[in-house]
């Protein structure tokens, strides 16, 4: 059980990272594709993101409560840094200015990125 609970955790956390990481990389090609393509493309990958973010919350969590000699000082910055980056996403879709936008991007990608790294310490 251990095993799936840690691989429904990383299987989730590489989709939620590394789909905002491919995003940002292909933003500049879909924007030639149309102008409305970007909000299309963003919103699909929501449709898979945003359910993989609730499995790492989830798995996450149940790691907390059955790994023994977590450290849960860790533990808990890199939950802290989770919800940085959910909130960061949920600041970017409802955002309308480009500053919001950009802000909200960028504490998503980088909450992302650096829970991801804190993950590996853990």
């Amino acid at each position: 059980m251990d095993t799936f609970r840690l691989f429904l955790h990383v299987l989730a956390a590489s989709v939620w990272v590394g789909g905002q990481i491919v995003l940002a990389g292909i933003v500049p090609t879909i924007r030639k594709i149309g102008p409305d393509a970007p909000k299309q493309v963003a919103q699909a990958f929501n449709r898979v993101a945003w359910p993989a973010y609730g499995v790492a919350l989830v798995t996450g969590i149940w790691n907390m409560l059955v790994v023994e000699d977590l450290d849960q000082a860790l533990f808990g910055i890199k939950f802290l840094l989770v919800l940085v980056s959910g909130a960061g996403a949920a600041v970017h879709i409802v955002g309308r200015s480009k500053a919001a936008l950009a802000v909200g991007g960028a504490l998503s990608s980088l909450g992302a990125v650096a829970s991801m790294y804190v993950g590996l310490m853990l």
